[in-house]
């Protein structure tokens, strides 16, 4: 398979520009990321499931507070979920 002046032009070009990026981020210090699931832990999103016995306690303990006046928005920062999930409890 032949690459026509044109084809070989055009490679030369993407190539010139790969080689561009590479250099400008190794002179920024750039280091990729491993994994998503590990930029992820680090953040400190860890999803995990709560069992049955689990969620009825959270149902009550979400209760309890939402009637003593603490505001949905607080209380999702506090158990770091979102303010959908605690209406939808």
């Amino acid at each position: 398979m032949a690459l026509s002046k044109r084809q070989v032009s055009q490679l030369q070009k993407i190539v010139e520009i790969v080689q561009a990026i590479l250099t400008a981020e190794e002179k920024q210090g750039f280091q990729p990321s491993k994994q998503n699931t590990a930029s992820r832990a680090s953040v400190g999103k860890t999803s995990s499931r709560r069992s049955g016995k689990e969620l009825a306690a959270f149902r009550k303990a979400l209760r309890a507070e939402r009637k003593s006046g603490v505001s949905v928005a607080e209380i999702a920062k506090r158990h770091k979920v979102s303010k959908s999930y605690i209406y939808q409890l």
